[in-house]
């Protein structure tokens, strides 16, 4: 989260990639840090995925993310 905030601050756009399981927190720590950054947020686990797995869920957080890194501050 940190990284993710240092970004915006520094004028380079960004997205914060979780897993749904640490949704929640991430976004009280957003918050306690005075921060909203974009955020995606992926299936759980990921630990022990495969490679064909692992593209399938990139796969499917890309658009996500592209909008993420575009959307107006």
């Amino acid at each position: 989260m940190h990284d993710i905030i240092d970004l915006e601050t520094r004028g380079v756009p960004g997205v914060f990639v979780a897993t749904v399981e640490f949704k929640n927190a991430a976004e009280k720590q957003s918050r306690a840090l005075g921060s909203d950054p974009a955020a995606v947020y992926v299936e759980h686990p990921i630990q022990d995925r495969t490679d064909d797995e692992m593209a399938t869920i990139a796969e499917q957080a890309l658009d996500a993310l592209l909008a993420g890194l575009v959307q107006s501050p």
